[in-house]
């Protein structure tokens, strides 16, 4: 049984299949950010009121710097993925979509970039 209208046979237009993959990694960088907010909730929280060197030095165990620029990483991750699904749903102009989620990766990766930086130059300290 063939559901596919003669118009959409003709022009040959189908899944582009990165749907799925694209939700599941949404998923899984949601998954994963659960126990690492939770970890950065509870060294934020032993934290107050210790001030920069404080952290400084809660930064500079290779355990904290290497979870933070994981958290880092998967936040702007998630974020993007998840602004890139309301552009493709609300922004009705397929040129101007595809510049905005353009423009979103791109500042996702140097927002990322930028955080990851300023956590190693933190725990190196530099």
């Amino acid at each position: 049984m063939n559901f596919r209208t003669p118009i959409k046979q003709a022009r040959g237009l189908g899944s582009a299949h990165h749907g799925a993959t694209h939700w599941w990694l949404q998923r899984l960088t949601a998954v994963a950010l659960v126990p690492l907010m939770l970890w950065f909730a509870v060294g934020v929280a032993t934290l107050s009121g210790g001030g920069y060197t404080a952290a400084a030095a809660w930064l500079s165990s290779p355990f904290n710097a290497a979870l933070m620029v994981l958290v880092v990483g998967l936040v702007f991750w998630h974020g993007a993925l998840g602004i890139q699904v309301v552009l493709e749903d609300y922004v009705g102009d397929e040129a101007l979509r595809q510049v905005l989620i353009v423009a979103v990766k791109f500042l996702s990766v140097l927002f990322a970039l930028v955080g990851i930086i300023s956590v190693l130059t933190v725990a190196l300290g530099g």
